[in-house]
């Protein structure tokens, strides 16, 4: 068996899965709050004792983590917390453990999904074997690049969030200037993630009332801000989540062009599925492919949502299923 981890900033996904090809089969999963552990193997055992799962039926396992990966080993860029394959290995007897980053993970998922999985926005001309991009907006921003090797997609990781946010307009210039006086610089993830929702908001919301009073200190600060725009119910929050969709369609069109992504662009990641109707607007697209002179390209290139939100996960399992 195989027990395969989606560790986020927010919650982790812990799940044990029969390594069946080209799609393992999920027996158990759980979802625990990531900070409310002090670190992997303690949330691991909690798993295995809630499920009474026998350690002994697993003999392998991979881990897909928020973070940069150095020989299997990472530290969270968003959780204090080290997470280290052969730790995990000593602790739970297991032959064979692999961190990848949490995107990276994501990628293995892609050939594997669904269509009921997947919400087109753009059907596009793709090629076959050509480069797939693959973004995922939650607490932070995982980018990554699938290549198609032997008709094999191999994902590349990447921390391409971090990389300096490019303002292109005065409400983004405006934005940029905020981001650079509090942190000393701006980053793509800064703007293009629930942290990036908040962002925005304390701009635009600037000496303006806020009709849905969202409380920008409380955690689930990104997601009432969204509410409150798609209900309609506050102005300021409406013109925050369009701001953060022609942001999000900015980026991915950058991302697409310097990985020449003739593929296809996958969104995956938390928000995506939940603002659907922002994505649908037409903002997201136009935003994309508004980079001339390449506007016909981009229009070539396929864009869609990943609906499951147990991506993460399953693209560990698979990535497990060849250790």
């Amino acid at each position: 068996m195989i027990l395969a981890g989606d560790i986020g900033g927010t919650n982790t996904r812990l799940g044990l899965f029969e390594p069946m090809r080209p799609r393992p089969r999920q027996r158990a999963i759980q979802v625990f709050a990531t900070l409310e552990f002090p670190d992997l193997a303690s949330m691991i055992a909690a798993f295995l004792e809630a499920g009474s799962i026998d350690r002994a039926t697993i003999d392998r396992a991979c881990f897909g983590v928020a973070g940069p990966v150095v020989d299997d080993s990472a530290q969270l860029t968003n959780v204090p917390w080290r997470v280290d394959g052969r730790a995990v290995a000593k602790a739970f007897g297991l032959k064979r453990v692999r961190v990848v980053n949490d995107l990276v993970a994501m990628g293995h998922a892609v050939p594997v999904l669904e269509d009921a999985e997947l919400h087109t926005l753009h059907r596009g001309d793709p090629i076959q074997d050509g480069n797939v991009l693959l973004l995922a907006a939650g607490t932070g921003l995982g980018i990554t690049l699938l290549h198609t090797v032997d008709e094999r997609i191999i994902p590349s990781p990447s921390e391409g969030g971090h990389a300096d946010y490019a303002a292109r307009t005065e409400g983004e210039i405006a934005l940029l200037h905020d981001l650079t006086a509090r942190f000393g610089r701006a980053e793509v993830e800064s703007v293009v993630s629930g942290k990036g929702l908040v962002n925005i908001y304390r701009v635009v919301h600037r000496g303006r009332p806020c009709a849905a009073a969202i409380d920008i200190v409380d955690a689930d600060a990104p997601a009432d801000i969204s509410k409150a725009a798609l209900a309609r119910r506050c102005d300021g929050c409406i013109e925050v989540l369009e701001f953060f969709v022609e942001s999000y369609g900015a980026a991915a069109g950058n991302l697409a062009l310097a990985m020449l992504a003739t593929g296809g662009v996958y969104v995956g990641g938390g928000i995506a599925p939940k603002i659907l109707p922002a994505l649908e607007t037409g903002t997201f697209l136009k935003a994309f492919r508004a980079k001339p002179p390449f506007e016909s390209m981009l229009t070539k290139m396929p864009v869609k949502v990943i609906l499951n939100e147990e991506t993460g996960l399953l693209g560990a399992a698979v990535a497990g299923a060849d250790l």
